[in-house]
């Protein structure tokens, strides 16, 4: 599969003309694309950046690397709950009215030509690598002296940790974990010519790769063989007295969902018990190699309880993932420029007192291009700040190494209340937020764990300090999580305020989360899943009605995902009204644009680039020409997705301070309608393709992430650049409603 099997060029103008049936579609494939098949055009998008030709190699192969990680967790979740369904004979329709079997066949169907496409470019990277130097799982470039070493290597450090295992009634089948890789082997005794077949599993503790030591290789070369390639090639070792007559390697897929009994009485024991369980979920996918032993595979599909329609057998690499660890390898030639992040001048000029920058004057902050740094030094200095009595914070996804949770920790340890709300539910970071909760309370902090069946994905931080006038509290509110890794390639917002109305509100939030107590009125912010959904509605109504009077009407909203159906239906309405609706969406997005009678005003476009697009802001022209200073705006920690607005507690936050209602509606979000060098137009087909600017009339190519890489933020510049300015981008061809 090539790119431009899904990519065909097309202008800034428009995506497409809307399709033109006679009246508005009716049945539900016509109004609405597949949840599970958007998806996969999303990590066909992330394929897609592989074979960008203006990327450095070593960036070409992690977005592969990415995309058969994305492949990965979407199997273990995505197609495991369908097979799960099925399995139940469980027929609920999806969006478009398929049943959970009808979505499986199309997945498949999908996969097939997805992993084949997977391989075509990861030949083409291995060849691309080997002429730069880097050559990976290439025989013909070991050596005597890289022999000698990788022999030596093999039978110090792998042979003592690899347990070959002979498959027979005597012996039980090995149990393979989730992801974990291993090798048949198929034998003969040399002394009575009888046929055994041994099975050895990779410990996960394993690196994917070795990398022979530069010393033993010719100058200027880089050499890595595979884990599984070094046992093969030295199993002789393993084996003495046999006659290998043939082997393979294979991969295990399970089932990673996990499912917590809405009466649970102890939630940290129950999820303890239940990550246990996700290890041994049911196999959902097991990769071979093509030419993998016949009897070794029926034992294999036997022993694991795995359907052929589960198999997926390929030539080339198994475990694309992997190869994130080739990236990692030194060569700033072949990696993208390094970006060091700016920390916004406003705080530096209070000689970086957060407290007295965001009691001046509202301050937010876009990652990754300003720094992670502001948010910590937030919370490490309220740690240290003698004048602050309390600190409430969320925590969704911390990371491994936190100097957030260190500096809550500070503050406990100094008799700081603080309150922590760890959220046990967030998939594949359970284990690592049980780790942290047990840290925090053993330092005096209180650790909530929120709702037993709601998630508590909003990001918040509250500090409350006593001050001259008496106590002050200062807030953030985030659109991403407290991580900071991926806070160095997400691009989010951090918004610091010592807005009362909007502080009061999160104080109700915390008492919401920590003790079930439902607000009775909020000031400023919305809160999902009480009344969020309500007032996107109502804002969507207001356009609809400015439309109905002639005022100029337009929605702009930047998000991961549409899949809520009310959202999208209200949406139709809007477009079907008159109002100009523009949808920036990274991943899944289930509304159909361009139908005539339905969405005719609605675009939708797609970014995908260096960093990975995660702000969520929603803007409304409010009655005037969009952009301007009327424009309703809001940054969330919600997507359009019916998880995020009715099972999740989420927050909507007005952007009311004029610079930062600037910078937030016309630097970052005009910022992303213009791009054209990294976007992708969704069609009414459900197809995609890559934006190309018109070079005519003064339009040329525009980068977002280039544009935010060179320009500082309106509300971060600070005083010493205020006389340089910031580029002032404009909108074209009239799409402000």
């Amino acid at each position: 599969m090539s790119e431009t099997a899904i990519s065909e060029k097309v202008t800034t103008a428009a995506p497409s003309a809307a399709s033109s049936p006679a009246d508005a579609p009716a049945a539900p494939e016509e109004l609405y694309f597949n949840r599970e098949l958007s998806w996969l055009s999303f990590n066909e998008r992330v394929l897609a950046e592989a074979c960008n030709e203006q990327y450095p190699l070593l960036e070409r192969l992690r977005f592969l690397s990415i995309s058969g990680s994305n492949l990965d967790e979407f199997m273990m979740i995505r197609v495991a709950g369908l097979v799960g369904q099925v399995q139940r004979g469980i027929a609920k329709p999806s969006i478009d009215g398929r049943t959970p079997t009808q979505q499986l066949s199309a997945i498949r169907e999908r996969l097939a030509m997805l992993t084949d496409w997977q391989q075509d470019i990861w030949r083409n990277l291995h060849d691309r690598l080997a002429e730069s130097g880097i050559h990976i799982a290439d025989e013909h470039r070991i050596d005597k002296a890289a022999h000698k070493w990788l022999k030596s290597f093999f039978l110090e450090e792998i042979v003592p940790v690899i347990t070959p295992q002979a498959l027979d009634p005597a012996h039980p089948f090995p149990f393979v974990q989730n992801e974990g890789m291993g090798l048949l082997f198929t034998l003969t005794r040399d002394a009575d010519q009888e046929q055994i077949m041994e099975m050895i599993l990779i410990p996960s503790a394993l690196p994917r790769f070795v990398r022979v030591p530069s010393d033993r290789v010719a100058d200027g070369e880089t050499i890595y063989i595979s884990i599984a390639s070094l046992i093969q090639r030295y199993a002789k070792k393993l084996f003495p007295g046999f006659t290998i007559e043939g082997d393979g390697l294979f991969r295990v897929l399970r089932d990673s969902d996990i499912e917590i009994e809405e009466e649970a009485e102890d939630l940290v024991r129950t999820f303890r018990s239940a990550i246990q369980r996700r290890r041994r979920g049911q196999v959902i996918q097991l990769e071979l190699e093509e030419d993998f032993d016949p009897q070794a595979e029926a034992i294999l599909l036997e022993q694991l309880g795995v359907h052929e329609a589960a198999v997926i057998k390929t030539d080339g690499m198994i475990g694309i993932d992997g190869l994130a660890e080739i990236v990692e390898e030194d060569r700033p030639d072949l990696k993208f420029d390094a970006y060091s992040p700016r920390y916004p001048e406003r705080i530096r000029e209070h000689d970086g007192d957060a407290f007295a920058a965001i009691r001046e004057k509202d301050i937010i902050i876009h990652h990754p291009y300003e720094s992670f740094e502001v948010v910590v030094d937030f919370i490490r200095q309220a740690a240290e700040d003698p004048d602050v009595v309390a600190i409430k914070q969320t925590l969704y996804r911390a990371g491994s190494q936190s100097a957030v949770i260190n500096a809550l920790i500070d503050a406990a340890e100094r008799g700081k209340s603080v309150t922590a709300v760890v959220e046990l539910k967030a998939r594949f970071d359970e284990e690592q937020n049980l780790t942290w909760a047990t840290k925090l309370e053993r330092a005096g902090v209180q650790v909530i764990y929120g709702f037993t069946d709601w998630k508590t994905h909003a990001k918040v931080a509250m500090v409350v300090r006593r001050e001259d006038d008496g106590f002050r509290t200062y807030c953030h509110f985030g659109t991403g999580n407290y991580h900071p890794v991926t806070a160095k390639i997400y691009t989010d917002l951090s918004f610091f305020t010592a807005d009362p109305k909007l502080c009061r509100d999160a104080a109700k939030m915390f008492n919401f989360v920590t003790g079930y107590v439902e607000p009775d009125s909020l000031e400023r912010i919305s809160i999902a899943p009480l009344n969020l959904r309500e007032e996107l509605c109502r804002r969507i109504d207001t356009e609809i009605v400015n439309a109905a009077k002639g005022k100029p009407a337009a929605i702009w909203i930047k998000c991961n995902q549409i899949t809520d159906q009310g959202m999208i239906d209200r949406l139709y309405a809007a477009s079907d009204a008159g109002v100009q609706v523009e949808l920036v969406v990274r991943g899944i997005c289930c509304l159909r644009p361009g139908v005539a009678g339905m969405s005719e005003n609605i675009r939708v476009k797609s970014i995908i680039g260096r960093f990975l697009e995660h702000s969520r802001i929603y803007a409304f022209a409010n009655g005037r020409a969009m952009p301007g200073p009327a424009a309703a705006v809001f940054i969330s920690s919600a997507d359009l997705m019916g998880r995020n607005l009715d099972r999740r507690v989420e927050s909507l936050i007005p952007i009311l301070n004029r610079t930062v209602h600037d910078q937030v509606l016309q630097q970052v979000l005009l910022a992303n309608m213009l791009d054209t060098e990294q976007s992708w137009w969704l069609h009414a087909d459900g197809s995609y393709s890559r934006v190309e600017a018109v070079e005519e009339g003064g339009s040329k190519p525009f980068n977002c992430h280039r544009y935010f890489m060179t320009n500082p933020s309106l509300s971060g510049r600070g005083g010493a650049l205020e006389a340089g300015g910031v580029p002032k981008l404009s909108l074209r061809k009239g799409r402000g409603g």
